[in-house]
């Protein structure tokens, strides 16, 4: 088959775009996934039943409620409806080789949000803030953006989650259960947040123009005010927001970054382009990327191994002030005290959390597939 898409293969991938770009035949999620992302996902994927067992068990889910409500009261995507986005959705399965073309529908919301769900089969769904906040370049980003998550398995994984958390939430009351759970929730948004910038890269493998991803990124920030943004001044936010401050600004972007189930948009987009400069992104370009055949054999030690070397050489590539005071602990740095004591002085005579203005996008209502705990409404 042909890199314009020209070609019919029989799997509803035709009448795509003609714009030349990159197929990857067979891709395996691996070649794309954030490394904490895939050692959570291969470990998932090595549970036998896993899936099996939670789809039997998805009556006690809302997915079937949210099935007809999607289907009831938003407009779903196809040749007579929509018809752009329904190339475009067709055009983002061919180039990521994913067979099945999952559903697609479009409801009414002013909010700028997509998201993947399902057990069965993902489903997908955009809102028309979003559709009419992004020019055509930008939506493919995004449209490949969710079928990434359709490949990744993250619509099954996050919609067993998403239920896991939610019962868990509601058995709070149990004494000492509200630490446990927290702990629980903490690290599946830790998850989800790895799981954005994974399905961030899969936009990219779609659309093949980064200059279009970024654009989309600043104006789920800024709004339809281009003319107003500059993206290297854009990125320059996310150095300034890394590196500026001292230890209590670092304990803020904790605390702060902790409720979200999306990473800050400046950092998506600083992660975005640091991926696109990277060999890794290079070598699937060059046609040299895992095989979903190849899947099953994957090492679940490897994957974990490969997750912690990420990790630890992000804190000590890091300039964040606290993560930099933890690399020279590891690195036994001399006066650590005086180090901590300078870093916090000070840090009783800040505002209180109540005097703070609020964050935008706290509850993970941020980006596309911002509103992942909650789904967006249709009522008028």
């Amino acid at each position: 088959m042909s890199d314009d898409g020209h070609e019919q293969n029989g799997t509803g991938h035709e009448s795509v775009p003609s714009r030349q770009r990159r197929r990857f035949p067979g891709i395996s999620s691996r070649a794309y996934e954030h490394p904490a992302d895939r050692s959570a996902l291969v470990a998932l994927r090595k549970l036998s039943g896993f899936d099996t067992v939670f789809k039997a068990l998805s009556g006690l889910l809302p997915e079937r409620s949210l099935r007809l409500m999607f289907l009831s009261d938003s407009v779903r995507v196809s040749d007579q409806q929509f018809a752009h986005l329904n190339d475009m959705l067709r055009d983002a399965c061919y180039i990521l080789d994913l067979e099945k073309v999952p559903p697609m529908y479009v409801t009414q919301d002013p909010q700028p949000n997509a998201m993947c769900i399902g057990l069965d089969e993902p489903i997908i769904v955009v809102t028309t803030g979003l559709v009419e906040l992004l020019d055509e370049e930008e939506m493919r980003a995004v449209v490949g953006h969710e079928v990434g998550h359709a490949l990744s398995g993250h619509a099954v994984y996050r919609t067993i989650l998403l239920f896991l958390t939610s019962l868990a939430i509601r058995i709070a009351w149990i004494p000492l259960g509200n630490l446990a759970i927290m702990a629980i929730v903490t690290a599946l948004r830790e998850w989800f947040r790895k799981s954005e910038l994974s399905a961030d890269r899969a936009g990219l493998l779609v659309g093949q123009d980064l200059k279009a991803s970024m654009r989309g990124l600043m104006k789920i920030a800024g709004g339809n005010h281009l003319h107003e943004m500059n993206v290297d001044a854009f990125l320059k936010q996310a150095e300034e927001y890394e590196a500026g401050g001292d230890l209590r600004d670092s304990v803020l972007k904790i605390l702060n970054v902790l409720p979200r189930t999306h990473p800050f948009t400046t950092v998506r987009a600083a992660e975005l382009k640091k991926w696109a400069e990277s060999r890794d992104h290079q070598r699937i370009m060059d046609g040299h990327y895992p095989r979903r055949t190849e899947d099953k054999d994957t090492s679940v030690t490897d994957s974990f191994r490969e997750s912690a070397s990420h990790y630890a050489t992000s804190v000590k590539s890091s300039k964040d002030p606290l993560m930099k005071l933890v690399s020279d602990i590891a690195g036994g740095a001399g006066d650590l005290g005086g180090r901590v004591r300078r870093g916090f002085g000070g840090f009783a005579g800040s505002a209180p959390a109540e005097d703070q203005p609020p964050r935008n996008g706290s509850d993970g209502s941020d980006g596309w597939d911002g509103t992942t705990d909650t789904p967006p409404r249709a009522d008028s």
